[in-house]
């Protein structure tokens, strides 16, 4: 069982809800989690690998895309998916196509980033982290600009996700993912 404790805080296999209201903490947290802001006096761990010892070999292991950032701007699609499968050993490619169809991104393979809308932005980085194969991926606001059925198309995995023996998800938002069974539940409030 993979787990990823801060301080006392570990994170079961499953998918996690991080809730809360604006401006409560949600990204920063995730932020924390995937190695990329400091939190003094706290030891992130995944299985044997510790961020302060083995940063590279952690980083690994978290899936993570910041949904706001333009660093990939002028990356085409696909180019970015070749990426990333590089940086994930588990990475699968099988359930990219799958997730790439589903979510109606075979159009935009060849086209850079810049030129995609937000809501088509945010599947780009969805079909990354799910096919990731990471121990822990980071969902902030997944939701967010999808349509209908890509919003489906996301639930679905999710509750797929959720009886996972050993990866787990986490997924900042507002609300709790509509009928996905949840393996923990951190509120940070209103």
């Amino acid at each position: 069982m993979q787990t990823l404790g801060i301080t006392d805080f570990i994170i079961p296999p499953g998918v996690t809800w991080l809730g809360g209201g604006e401006g409560r903490g949600k990204t920063s947290l995730l932020r924390i989690l995937a190695g990329e802001l400091a939190c003094p006096q706290s030891e992130l761990r995944i299985a044997d690998s510790t961020l302060s010892a083995q940063p590279a070999a952690y980083r690994q292991q978290v899936a993570w895309f910041d949904p706001h950032t333009a660093a990939f701007d002028q990356v085409m699609v696909q180019d970015f998916f070749n990426t990333t499968a590089n940086r994930f050993p588990r990475w699968d490619g099988l359930l990219l196509a799958r997730l790439t169809h589903a979510l109606g991104l075979e159009s935009h393979q060849h086209k850079p980033l810049y030129m995609l809308s937000t809501g088509t932005k945010r599947k780009v980085w969805l079909c990354a982290a799910l096919a990731s194969g990471a121990a822990i991926t980071l969902l902030d606001e997944p939701f967010a600009a999808l349509d209908k059925a890509s919003i489906g198309c996301v639930l679905d995995f999710l509750t797929e996700a959720a009886s996972h023996p050993a990866r787990a998800w986490v997924v900042a938002d507002y609300q709790a993912p509509a009928g996905v069974p949840l393996a923990h539940r951190l509120d940070l409030g209103d």
